[in-house]
C-alpha cells in the first residue's frame, strides 16, 4: 500500500453515541477504507464503562483508537496530545473533525501542513471571544478546509482561507426489512410530523410546539413525534402545557435505529427548526432531513442555518423563519396538499447524497 493511502481521522464524536460529527466521521472512515485507504480513527470513550464502545469498534473494519475521559479535564487534554502524538507519523495524511481535533491537528508542529485536513461543521467555527480567534488561528494551518455546507463556509469567509471545498455531508441507511409505508395523512387524513435530534434550543422542538395551536385548528387531530435525547423534555412539556397542545406531543427519547425507523415511515413530514444558540452553537447541515428524506419524508426546515443546503424550497419541502408559526402552519399545509409529489421529490433529492457519491469527492481532495 503506498503510504499516501494511510489516513488518521481525529473526531470529537464518534459512534455509538449519538452526534452529527460522529455520523459523519464513522462514514467517511468506512468509505475510504472500502476504497483501498489503511484508516486509523482517534477520539475519546463517552459512556461511563466504555462497553459500548467496545462492542461497536469490534465491528468496524478500520483500527479505532480510544480515549478515556477524565474528571480532572486538563489531564484528558493532555492523554489526547500524547496519544495523538504516537499515531501520527503511523499516518501520511491527519483529518482534523471537531473543536479540539482542529487544535490539536493544526498546531502540530512536526506535521507539514500539506498532509493537514479539516472538515468543519459550523459550531466549531461559530465561537465566542478567545475560542473565536484561536481556531480561526488554528485554521490556516491545513492544506485544505471541507465546509459541510455553503453556509458552515460563509462563517469562516472573512479569513481569506486559499483552498475551502463544500461537501454536503453524506447518508447511508441499512434500510430495515419490511418496513411498511403508513403515512397517518395519506391513510387517515391527518399529519403526523417528527423531529428526530437532541431535545435541545439548537434542534428547536420548541418552535414547532409554538407552532402546534394554529396547525391544530387546521388538523384538530395531528401528532408530533419528539425523538433524541431528552435534555430539555421537562421545558418542552411546561410550554407545551401552557398552549394546550401536551396532547399532541409524543416523547420517545434515544431510540434505536430500527425503531427510528418505524417512527419516520409512520410519519408525513420531518420538522427541523433549528436555532442559533447564544454560544454560537448552529446547524451547520441536518443529515436527519436527508435520512428522511430517502424514506419518502419531505421536510420542514429553517432558512438561517446550514439546513439551507440539506431542502431545496418547494421540492424537497420548505425553508421558513423558525420562529413564525404562521409560516410554518402554511408550509405543512401547501406540502400535505401536494404530499405525492413532495414525498416522491424528497426521495429523489436524497440520492445525490448517498456516501457512494460523496466520497468521492473526498478522494479527489487526497489524490
Amino acid at each position: 500500500m503506498k503510504d499516501s493511502k494511510k489516513i488518521l481521522i481525529v473526531t470529537s464524536e464518534f459512534p455509538p453515541q449519538p452526534g452529527g460529527i460522529g455520523n459523519h466521521a464513522y462514514n467517511l472512515a468506512n468509505q475510504l477504507q472500502k476504497n483501498g485507504y489503511k484508516v486509523g480513527l482517534l477520539t475519546d470513550v463517552r459512556s461511563i464503562d466504555g462497553v459500548e464502545e467496545q462492542q461497536f469498534d469490534s465491528s468496524v473494519s478500520f483500527d479505532v483508537y480510544r480515549i478515556k475521559r477524565h474528571k480532572i479535564i486538563v489531564w484528558s487534554y493532555l492523554k489526547r496530545i500524547i496519544i495523538y502524538k504516537r499515531l501520527a507519523y503511523k499516518y501520511s495524511n491527519i483529518i482534523a473533525s471537531g473543536k479540539f481535533p482542529l487544535w490539536i491537528v493544526g498546531l502540530d508542529p512536526f506535521l507539514s501542513k500539506n498532509k493537514k485536513y479539516a472538515v468543519i461543521h459550523g459550531s466549531e467555527v461559530n465561537l465566542q471571544g478567545l475560542n473565536k480567534k484561536f481556531t480561526d488561528k488554528v485554521l490556516q494551518n491545513f492544506k485544505t478546509i471541507v465546509a459541510v455546507s455553503n453556509f458552515t463556509k460563509s462563517l469562516i469567509d472573512d479569513l481569506n482561507l486559499k483552498k475551502i471545498i463544500v461537501i454536503p455531508n453524506g447518508f447511508k441507511i441499512e434500510m430495515v426489512k419490511n418496513l411498511e409505508n403508513r403515512n397517518h395523512f395519506k391513510n387517515n387524513n391527518y399529519p403526523v410530523l417528527i423531529t428526530v435530534g437532541n431535545v435541545s434550543d439548537r434542534k428547536g422542538q420548541l418552535n414547532m410546539i409554538k407552532a402546534l395551536p394554529a396547525l391544530l385548528k387546521l388538523y384538530p387531530h395531528c401528532l408530533y413525534h419528539i425523538v433524541g435525547i431528552p435534555t430539555l423534555q421537562g421545558k418542552l412539556e411546561k410550554v407545551a402545557l401552557e398552549q394546550g397542545v401536551l396532547a399532541s406531543l409524543v416523547f420517545h427519547g434515544n431510540v434505536t435505529e430500527i425503531m427510528k425507523q418505524h417512527l419516520l415511515k409512520e410519519s408525513d413530514i420531518f420538522v427541523m427548526l433549528s436555532n442559533q444558540t447564544k454560544t454560537g452553537d448552529v446547524e451547520g447541515f441536518g443529515i436527519a432531513i436527508i435520512e428522511a428524506n430517502a424514506l419518502n419524508l419531505p421536510a420542514i426546515g429553517s432558512d438561517n442555518c446550514g439546513i439551507v443546503d440539506v431542502i431545496k424550497q418547494n421540492y424537497s419541502g420548505k425553508l421558513v423563519n423558525p420562529t413564525d408559526s404562521d409560516a410554518i402552519v402554511n408550509s405543512i399545509d401547501d406540502i400535505l396538499k401536494d404530499y405525492p409529489n413532495y414525498s416522491k421529490q424528497a426521495k429523489e433529492w436524497s440520492k445525490q447524497f448517498d456516501w457512494k457519491v460523496i466520497i468521492k469527492k473526498y478522494i479527489n481532495i487526497l489524490e
